[in-house]
Order: C-alpha cells, then sequence, then structure tokens
C-alpha cells in the first residue's frame, strides 16, 4: 500500500472512535468513575451489596457443567471462604486461578446458595512483595475491543510526553480561585487514596472545575472568533427608507407589540451596517416573527435589493408565502413562490426574474439553495425554523452572492434556554419575542389516558356543533414517516364513521402540493370541521376558528414538538383547548415530558425542561449546530463558570491571543470547520 494511505491500525481505528486521535486527546479522555484497589478488605468484613477487593489463595477450581457451562473457584484468607464464579471466561483466568495462586479479586459481593460469592470479579495474580496500588483506578469510556488496561497504559505514557503547561493567565487563575492544569489533570486521572470520591463522580472537585473552565473558555474562544471573522466581510448596506415598511405598518390591522418593535430596531440598526447581520430572532408559537421578518424583507426591497425567505417544509413555506402575498399584494410588491414541486415551465419564469433581479421577494424551501437557482442581488436570507437546516444548508443560501454576504436573520419558534444560548449561540446576536400579541387567549391542556377516547371523540363533535374546528394529531412511530401516514389514514377512517355528520379532512407529507393546500384552504373556510393531520402542521398552519387538538399518543412526542403542535389552536378569541392523549404505562422520560407540558405554556420554561430531559447535544442537534459540543461542562450546573469564561474570552482575544489560538489547539486539534456555525 501506497505511503500516506496505510491502513490504520485496529487500536487506531478503536481510538478513533472515541474522539481520540493524538496525545493531547488522550490526557483529555477523563475517567468517568474510579474503583478503589488501594486496600483490601477480609472476606469476613466483605457483607453482600458492597463492591470490595479482597485477597485470597485459590482453594480449588472447576470448570462445571450444570446448569451451564461455568468456572467457579473456592479462595480462602484468614477470615473465611469466597466463592468466585465465572460464566464466560479464558484459559488464562483458569491459570491464574489454580489451586495454590495467590489473587486479588475486585467486585461485588452476593450471597448465593453455597454462601457469599462473587461473579465475573477482576481478577489480579499477586506476585511476591507486590504493595497496593497507591492511586484509585480510573474508569474510562472505552469501546469494544479496547480493554481499561489498555486506556490506562496509554494514558500514563501520554501524560509523560505532553506539555502540561498552563496556558491560563496566572491573574486569571487567581481571580477565579482555579487549581493549576496539571495538577488537575494527574488528579483526575490518578486520584489519591483519600480522594473525596463523591465529588469526583459528580465532577464537582476543584480539579474538575479547572478543566471544566478551560473546555468553556475554549468553546467562548472559537464562537467569539467567529463573530469577529464575519464582521471581517462585506456585506451591502440596508439603510432604513421607510418607503415600503412604512407603507406596511399603516396597512396592518394591528398594532406591534413593543417586543416587536424593539427586535426591529436590533434588525434596523443591523442592516445598516457593511458587514454582515448573524441575528437568531426567538419567538414562542404566536409572538409574531412572521411580521417582523416581512419588515426586514422590505427594507431590502425599498434598497433594490433581494430578499428571500427559507423554510423546511412546502406546507411552512407556503404558508409564509400566502401570508406575505396577503399583505403585501394591495401595496402592489410582489412576492414569488419557488418550491421543488412547481411545474417545469411556472419553475423556469420564476427563475428568469429572480436571476434578472426584477422579482425582489422570494418564499421557498431547500429549493432556493439548488444551483441553478440565482440570486446576485440577494441582500437578505431569512431562514425560518433555523434548527431544521444542516449548517450547510444555511450557509448555502449566504453563498448566492459572489464578493458579499447577505445579511442573515434566523428564526426558531423553539425557544433556546438562557443557558444553552449562552453556550452555543455566542457567535450570534440574539433578540426575543418575549410578548404575545393581543387577543390570543390562553390554552388549556388536558391529559387523558386513551381508554377514554370514546368521550375525546364526543367533545371534537360538541366543539364542531358550536361553530368551531379541531385538529387531530397522529403519532409518531418510531420516526417511520411510512407508518405515520398508515396511522393517519386509519385515525381518517375511523373519525369519519365516528364522527358522521361533520366533514372530516387529511392532511400529511405525502400529499401534493396542490391537494395539501386544497384540504387546507377548505380547513381555513371551515368547509372540513376536523382535520387529521401529522405533524406536518407542527408549525406555520394559522387558522383562528380552530379552538380544539387532540394529539394521540402524546408520550411519543418530544416536549418541544408538543408545545409547538399546541400552539396551533388559541390563535384567535375563542377558549381553547389541548388534549394529550397517552397510553398506559408510560415511561419515566414520558410522565416528565406530559408533566411538564401540562404544568406550563411558558415556551421558555418548556425548553428548559427538554434541555434537562434531552441535554444540549440532542436538544440543537450537533449536525444541526456545527458548535463544538460540550464534553465535561454542564450548561445548568456550570452557569457560573460559563459566565465567567464569557468574561475571560473577550480579555483574551484583546490581550493575549497567542494563548486562544493554544486553547483552540488543545481542545480543538485546529479543526476549524467545528467553528462555522
Amino acid at each position: 500500500m501506497a505511503e500516506g494511505t496505510r491502513k490504520p491500525s485496529a487500536l487506531t481505528g478503536r481510538l478513533q472512535k472515541l474522539g481520540i486521535y493524538n496525545d493531547d486527546d488522550i490526557i483529555l479522555h477523563l475517567p468517568m468513575r474510579y474503583e478503589d484497589e488501594t486496600r483490601v478488605t477480609t472476606i469476613h468484613e466483605a457483607s453482600p451489596g458492597k463492591t470490595v477487593q479482597v485477597e485470597a489463595e485459590v482453594e480449588h477450581s472447576e470448570v462445571t457443567f450444570r446448569p451451564r457451562r461455568q468456572l467457579v473457584a473456592m479462595v480462602r484468607d484468614g477470615s473465611g471462604t469466597l466463592t468466585l464464579r465465572f460464566l464466560t471466561f479464558y484459559p488464562n483466568i483458569q491459570k491464574m486461578l489454580e489451586p495454590g495462586k495467590r489473587v486479588r479479586a475486585f467486585g461485588e459481593v452476593r450471597g448465593g446458595f453455597w454462601g457469599a460469592e462473587m461473579i465475573h470479579p477482576r481478577l489480579h495474580a499477586v506476585t511476591e512483595g507486590e504493595v497496593l496500588p497507591q492511586a484509585l483506578t480510573p474508569i474510562y469510556p472505552a469501546t469494544a475491543g479496547l480493554a481499561q488496561s489498555a486506556l490506562r497504559k496509554l494514558v500514563q505514557r501520554a501524560l509523560e510526553r505532553v506539555s502540561l503547561r498552563d496556558l491560563l493567565p496566572e491573574s486569571l487563575r487567581r481571580s477565579l480561585k482555579l487549581a493549576g492544569w496539571e495538577r488537575s489533570l494527574r488528579y483526575l486521572h490518578q486520584p489519591p487514596p483519600e480522594a473525596h470520591l463523591a465529588a469526583l463522580e459528580s465532577r464537582s472537585h476543584p480539579a474538575w472545575r479547572r478543566v471544566k473552565f478551560e473546555e468553556l473558555l475554549a468553546q467562548q474562544i472559537s464562537l467569539r472568533k467567529a463573530f469577529v471573522e464575519r464582521r471581517s466581510h462585506a456585506a451591502a448596506p440596508l439603510p432604513a427608507q421607510g418607503t415600503l415598511t412604512g407603507r406596511f405598518l399603516q396597512t396592518l390591522p394591528f398594532a406591534l407589540t413593543g417586543a416587536q418593535r424593539r427586535v426591529l430596531d436590533d434588525i434596523c440598526r443591523d442592516l445598516e451596517q457593511s458587514y454582515p447581520m448573524q441575528r437568531l430572532l426567538q419567538g414562542d408559537v404566536g409572538s409574531g416573527k412572521t411580521v417582523v421578518a416581512a419588515l426586514a424583507m422590505l427594507q431590502a426591497a425599498e434598497n433594490g435589493l433581494q430578499a428571500a425567505l427559507m423554510a423546511p417544509t412546502e406546507i411552512l413555506a407556503e404558508q409564509h408565502y400566502r401570508k406575505l402575498e396577503g399583505w403585501l399584494k394591495p401595496m402592489g410588491v410582489e412576492v414569488v413562490w419557488l418550491a421543488g414541486s412547481q411545474k417545469k415551465r411556472e419553475r423556469k419564469q420564476m427563475l428568469e426574474r429572480l436571476e434578472s433581479g426584477e422579482a425582489l421577494l422570494v418564499v421557498g424551501t431547500h429549493a432556493l439553495i439548488e444551483d441553478s437557482v440565482a440570486l446576485e442581488k440577494l441582500g437578505l436570507a431569512v431562514v425560518d425554523e433555523q434548527h431544521r437546516f444542516g449548517v450547510r444548508q444555511r450557509l448555502a443560501l449566504r453563498e448566492k452572492v459572489d464578493g458579499r454576504l447577505p445579511h442573515m436573520l434566523m428564526m426558531s419558534a423553539t425557544p433556546i434556554p438562557r443557558t444553552l444560548a449562552m453556550s452555543y449561540m455566542a457567535d450570534l446576536d440574539v433578540s426575543v419575542l418575549d410578548e404575545l400579541p393581543p387577543g390570543r387567549t390562553p390554552i388549556v391542556t388536558k391529559l387523558v389516558a386513551d381508554v377514554r377516547r370514546h368521550e375525546v371523540v364526543e367533545r371534537v363533535r360538541d366543539a364542531c356543533h358550536e361553530g368551531r374546528q379541531a385538529y387531530w394529531v397522529c403519532p409518531l412511530i418510531e420516526e417511520s414517516e411510512t407508518l405515520q401516514l398508515q396511522t393517519a389514514v386509519e385515525t381518517y377512517e375511523t373519525l369519519s364513521a365516528e364522527l358522521d355528520d361533520l366533514k372530516v379532512g387529511l392532511v400529511h407529507g405525502r400529499l401534493k402540493p396542490d391537494e395539501k393546500a386544497e384540504v387546507m384552504a377548505a380547513f381555513v373556510r371551515n368547509e372540513i370541521q376536523v382535520l387529521v393531520a401529522t405533524t406536518v402542521i407542527e408549525v406555520g398552519v394559522d387558522v383562528p376558528n380552530a379552538s380544539l387538538m387532540v394529539i394521540e399518543h402524546a408520550e411519543r412526542f418530544g416536549l418541544a414538538q408538543l408545545h409547538q403542535l399546541r400552539g396551533r389552536v388559541g390563535r384567535g378569541a375563542a377558549a381553547s383547548t389541548c388534549v394529550l392523549l397517552y397510553v398506559q404505562p408510560l415511561s419515566g422520560n414520558g410522565r416528565e415530558r406530559l408533566k411538564a407540558i401540562y404544568e406550563s405554556a411558558d415556551g421558555f420554561e418548556i425548553a428548559r425542561r427538554d434541555l434537562q430531559l434531552r441535554g444540549p447535544g440532542e436538544f440543537i442537534g450537533a449536525r444541526q449546530s456545527g458548535t463544538p459540543l460540550l464534553r465535561y461542562a454542564d450548561i445548568e450546573l456550570d452557569v457560573d463558570l460559563m459566565e465567567s469564561a464569557r468574561q475571560a474570552a473577550d480579555e483574551i482575544l484583546e490581550r493575549c491571543p497567542e494563548v486562544g489560538e493554544a486553547l483552540l489547539a488543545r481542545w480543538y486539534r485546529g479543526r476549524s470547520e467545528l467553528l462555522k456555525a
């Protein structure tokens, strides 16, 4: 095999599965727990349920075949006897357990038929004069084929080879009362026998705090560098003209909330700059993000540049398109629509108008980022439900313009907890719509066991006879679109029979766009009273007359998704209800999710609970964020360290940027592609 293309060894491949590529990575591969092999307990004192280490002589060992093949050994010390039992074993274990040999066995003592025993203890052959270990035994995250003993040897060798110099300025260490880097690492890899095990395993020990602070600091430095780098690029300034935006505000049948006005001020200032805006607009369901996006797009248009709004699904994109068209068409402002399902001729016309710059406002799906779409005059890119797009998809929309970057406004109806935003959104400017428009009625949430389904059906019938409408959302089943569709069709057929005095409709992702549009339009006109749907209606659908939502198998949905779905009702003046149908028995997580959604209607509180249940990696999605995820710091428990790291990051970048580069090299091995979120 040619040099440079040599296949990695088995050991190298296994280490890479753990994210270990070099010695720096090895020393940062820290133990998840510890075992105490620094002391020996007599067999007499080793009570059942305790994990201990005994040292004893093998009296007898044999392989038995009843009830199954196993190796059984009897060992004795001066205080008693203990049975060691192995259900799977290798010749080396048999050799260690030959009569007369001396061994140390580490494991949990259990009560057996013949007395105390250990099942599959860890064995160590004792040599003459051998002393006990002088440090606790670290247990590392591992992978198949990589033994703990091998990991320990690799760590010890790396600790001798790698520079453990402290990168933090001494003044910073003193002010934050942080332990030294070398001392902390050596302590975590080799804790002394008297170490406080609870503090080590809860990661509250000073050595852990030092490691977590440095990890947070490296992350904050990487994000601040991305922020500064973005500001070094050129963008077209889009000063507020007031021509289109002023007319639009005059035509709106409602006044903007204080939060909307505040956010618009932020966006307006950003758009006037000669560097690209990169702002995240957070707003709970129904907080009025679309109006804000429309005003931002009009500010681009009144400067003669294009604005594009990209949404993750055709239903949501089309909802935005129809809403914008309804607002802007009376003003003589055209909005064009682009989706992958369009007919070839219509699509060709739209592409030509976009390429020429004749069409200034465009709404679409990911079809907007295809190579065939030319947006040379793009001044503003708006990405709705931004977490549903990968980093590359979001960046692709920005790369439509040569020589300069468009401004970017990312919107999310999934509120991001403050701690998560501090940690993962530090390279973005963040605005929050924390005020709902007047007229939104509170939504009553009810938990109902599936055995009472017939009562819920009657509740739907009564609401529709009173002139209201209802959604009936079908469950996710193992993330299978096919099974979800099947469930939706079956539910549609069942409800059509049970509610034969009402018109029941069906909408799902497999319908053609014109079919979906027809069903949704009929629902808006109240020609359909009950809409059976998959989660395609999770975002964007706005039918004020719909005041009742039923979610089947609610225990299968994530918290954020339940909150999004619930937000489809309560959009008018009528009292609204969301019924969560669940099947017993509930799992622990399922029970916690339903409890959280029942107890709170605050999107930020629900997001905080969701973060606790799922953790940051799953909440934001590693592939979606592109941001380096934290291995050791906990963004809920280590808020004080995060605040300190944020402040220190700016100071280090300003006063000693070489320290920042060294920290990034230590923690991220120079993988700059992780820092382009």
